[in-house]
């Protein structure tokens, strides 16, 4: 259920420029190799440490009765990543480009309904739950080679197989930091975009949890209550930007420190519908810069357990102007946060 990336696919994507070296002409490919284990250990041999994972569908955000879209954010992010210079400031060699979770045969039932609509609800949810398995055991896979996977598109519904796959591969509940103007706790009513933390916790997966940029209005009284039962804490937008009751940096502050409470490894989420103006499932252009959701990764990046990095809800398709903007726009926004976790792991912290 792993599309392996290929030199062929590399070409459609990466265009040379004389006296210039690309991202796309440095970085590491699997090679061939008798299973996923086996590619994995081969390029932890060679000196990887990153390995970059697609995750093209958009099922989930339709199953919480969103937009479409998300199902070409990896297409965006590869289009603006791998036409980025090599040079000293990003270690190339140690990225491993996977490929992408197979969604193909997902992504058509969620479409076959014979009357050009949307399957329902049900199905699409149930789809949702098929998808957990392939996130699942792909990054339950990168985990054991002692990689750190960084998982772009998609919608935030594989915040669940993620935190699944951290919590199993580490023995012990895993702790998350989500930047995001919703938790992503609601009802467990079935999968959706909406619920993969909830589902978490319920299933014993996750422990400490932290909201960055809530939006005080954008949440259910019954999902804040949801919320403060299973002793997660949040910081709102509203405290942030509009009372200014604290500065970014001291929300930040308050998110790390509850993510690193216990021995938990640490997830790093981020909906990018947190962010102004980008091209997403849940459109806002009241949300932060792309500077800080970079901050946000670069510093969570810095702490040893921290362990993957999650980008979700990217909809190229949804940008006002279309799809090629979208994708561009889209594109480098992904691009830039990738970075900021790989910089982040280069002045990794050496306690906490």
């Amino acid at each position: 259920m792993l599309n392996l990336f290929t030199s062929s696919q590399l070409s459609l994507f990466c265009t040379a420029r004389s006296g210039e070296t690309r991202l796309g002409q440095s970085i590491t490919l699997p090679a061939p190799a008798a299973d996923l284990s086996q590619q994995l250990s081969q390029a932890a041999a060679a000196g990887c440490q990153y390995v970059l994972l697609g995750v093209p569908e958009d099922i989930g955000p339709r199953a919480n009765l969103g937009l479409a879209g998300a199902d070409k954010g990896w297409q965006a992010f590869l289009t603006k990543f791998l036409n980025l210079q090599s040079n000293e400031f990003i270690p190339a060699k140690q990225i491993l480009l996977l490929g992408s979770i197979e969604c193909k045969d997902l992504q058509q039932r969620a479409d076959a309904t014979g009357n050009g609509q949307s399957a329902s609800p049900e199905l699409l949810r149930q789809l949702v739950s098929e998808l957990d398995e392939r996130v699942a055991a792909a990054v339950q896979a990168i985990f054991a080679a002692g990689l750190y996977p960084l998982i772009i598109g998609g919608g935030h519904n594989n915040s669940y197989p993620l935190l699944k796959a951290l919590s199993l591969s580490s023995g012990q509940k895993a702790n998350s930091a989500n930047l995001d103007p919703h938790s992503d706790f609601r009802p467990l009513e079935g999968r959706h975009s909406g619920n993969g933390f909830s589902y978490a916790h319920n299933a014993g997966y996750l422990e400490h949890y932290f909201v960055l940029g809530l939006h005080e209005l954008k949440n259910s009284a019954a999902t804040l209550t949801q919320l403060r039962e299973a002793g997660a804490e949040y910081c709102s937008y509203q405290r942030i930007f509009v009372r200014q009751e604290l500065h970014y940096q001291q929300a930040l502050d308050l998110c790390i420190e509850h993510v690193v409470r216990g021995q938990g490894d640490i997830g790093i989420e981020l909906d990018t519908d947190s962010i102004s103006l980008m091209p997403v499932s849940a459109f806002t252009n009241c949300g932060l810069t792309v500077n800080n959701a970079e901050q946000f990764v670069f510093q969570l990046a810095k702490l040893p357990r921290s362990r993957y990095l999650h980008l979700a809800e990217a909809a190229p398709v949804q940008h006002p102007a279309g799809l090629s903007a979208g994708l561009n726009e889209a594109g480098q926004v992904l691009a830039a946060l990738v970075i900021a976790f790989i910089q982040g792991k280069q002045h990794q912290a050496t306690a906490i």
